[in-house]
């Protein structure tokens, strides 16, 4: 009852909101840009304030196009009654795929960042569903691995995220009508996350991606020291050692892992790994810490379903070698500045 109102609230209230002030910003922008060019000569970063606005303002409009798009189509399938068919899916991934294909050409061209893919190139392995793992170091990350998956590597993402992205009312309304879990971190004693997780891999199809973060969270410093605290609580002494040795990642939880490739056995695994949008969790982070003039780097590397372990222990144990190779490589490159 209570997460059917806090639905409520989120369509009824936050989405209204959104869009009275995207048109509020529309209608005021040349005094926000006045404004936001006098306040950057004194913060650092060149026009750090001028392009974290635009980048903002782009986002919002970006956002309230998709809602007004998506309420239309809503009234088109019957008022919500058709809008989980295959038609209504694949527009509202084709939806996606356009508002992140315009926003990542914003992103770059205003933050004046060089992305660089190293590893197999998106056609590498066609007609195979993946399995995609990827560490995880706050919200730029995902827009870019979707962003990815969808224009590179023409696939349709199924995602687990955390349920506190529902409260975007542009990802809420989007997620729901599409293959998409968000789940507690700290889920309540008793919930079968790794059934649900099974659930969103059942049928997972040749051009079809399910996207996990093994971590469970975002990286953070205090993040780590309790992953390695809880692994020493349950007495598995020998991966708290490994968790201590890695330090750019969280210890990683193979549960939702080992669900997945349970319930895709002829899945692909894909690792991906990325530096310069780490440290990225709330609005404060995204002011000081969102890359300007750099190059990113995203390494993809690609494992055949028939080299997958099969065992459980043994898959654990392949989770986190691999987890330990994300961890050198992150140590071994750094975003590099651009003139």
């Amino acid at each position: 009852m209570r997460s059917a109102l806090v639905v409520v609230v989120r369509r009824t209230v936050l989405a209204p909101f959104v869009l009275a002030l995207t048109a509020l910003l529309w209608v005021t922008l040349p005094l926000w840009l006045l404004l936001a060019a006098v306040v950057s000569p004194f913060v650092p970063g060149h026009w750090r304030a001028l392009r974290l606005f635009w980048l903002g303002f782009v986002y919002a409009t970006c956002s309230s196009v998709m809602l007004l798009v998506m309420f239309g189509w809503w009234v088109a399938a019957g008022f919500g009654a058709r809008i989980r068919t295959p038609y209504w899916e694949g527009v509202h991934y084709d939806l996606v795929e356009g508002l992140l294909w315009a926003f990542y050409r914003a992103a770059r061209r205003v933050l004046h960042l060089d992305v660089v893919t190293e590893g197999p190139a998106p056609d590498a392995h066609p007609g195979r569903p993946l399995v995609v793992c990827c560490r995880h170091a706050g919200p730029g990350d995902s827009f870019i691995l979707m962003y990815a998956l969808m224009h590179w590597y023409a696939r349709e993402p199924r995602v687990v995220l955390k349920n506190t992205l529902a409260w975007d009312p542009t990802i809420d309304v989007v997620l729901n009508r599409l293959h998409a879990r968000f789940i507690t971190p700290n889920p309540a004693p008793g919930a079968d996350l790794e059934s649900q997780i099974r659930g969103l891999v059942d049928g997972l199809d040749s051009n079809d991606a399910f996207v996990i973060f093994p971590e469970g969270g975002n990286f953070t410093a205090q993040r780590r020291a309790r992953a390695i605290e809880r692994l020493q609580g349950l007495g598995l002494h020998g991966m708290a050692q490994r968790a201590a040795d890695m330090e750019h990642v969280l210890a990683p939880r193979p549960g939702g892992l080992t669900a997945a490739l349970d319930a895709a056995p002829l899945a692909d695994v894909v690792w991906v790994a990325h530096t310069g949008l780490d440290h990225m969790l709330g609005v404060a982070d995204m002011w000081r810490e969102l890359p300007m003039d750099k190059r990113l780097v995203m390494r993809w590397w690609h494992v055949p379903s028939h080299e997958v372990p099969t065992d459980a222990d043994e898959r654990i144990t392949w989770l986190y070698d691999w987890w330990d190779r994300i961890d050198d490589w992150i140590d071994d490159h750094r975003p590099e500045p651009l003139r």
